[in-house]
């Protein structure tokens, strides 16, 4: 019962970290377009809430033990194709530029555009490519624990 108290606090942190950065993307956003300028009130906006990765699939329990939490900015140049890999451990990010593809071994993709949430495959094989004309940003939130990887890689597997 108290490691999984610990996994709930795990978990407001993280959530509690990204509305930080959303807020703190928003603000920049807002001060740099003339009609944002008018904002007089602190807005929050639910991005997502599911216990499902984009894909549809279920996501696993949380594991036992001391959470360790990572958050990562992440800047893919246009053009560029991530390797095959996937992740062990939950995670979830937001998009603050561009546009990025994402797309599983089995053939199946999505699109994330700019302002965007997603929750990633957690033990799925895929792989990301930013197919658009700038470079995109995106930030990233993992639910971990100390020395476990936060992505596998499959050198092994081919990029088209």
């Amino acid at each position: 019962m108290k490691q999984s108290k610990l996994w709930v606090k795990a978990a407001t942190l993280m959530i509690c970290g990204a509305t930080a950065v959303c807020f703190s993307l928003t603000s920049c956003k807002q001060a740099n377009t003339q009609e944002d300028n008018s904002l007089q009130e602190v807005r929050s906006t639910e991005m997502f809430r599911t216990s499902q990765s984009w894909d549809g699939v279920e996501l696993p329990d949380y594991p036992q033990g001391k959470p360790e939490l990572v958050a990562i900015k992440y800047e893919i140049p246009a053009g560029k194709k991530l390797g095959w890999h996937h992740h062990p451990v939950l995670n979830y990010g937001i998009l603050v530029q561009g546009d990025l593809t994402i797309i599983a071994e089995d053939g199946t993709e999505m699109t994330l555009h700019e302002g965007e949430a997603i929750v990633e495959m957690v033990g799925t094989v895929h792989h990301g490519e930013n197919r658009g004309t700038k470079p995109v940003v995106l930030y990233m939130f993992y639910s971990s624990q100390k020395d476990l990887p936060l992505s596998v890689h499959h050198d092994d597997i081919p990029l088209e």
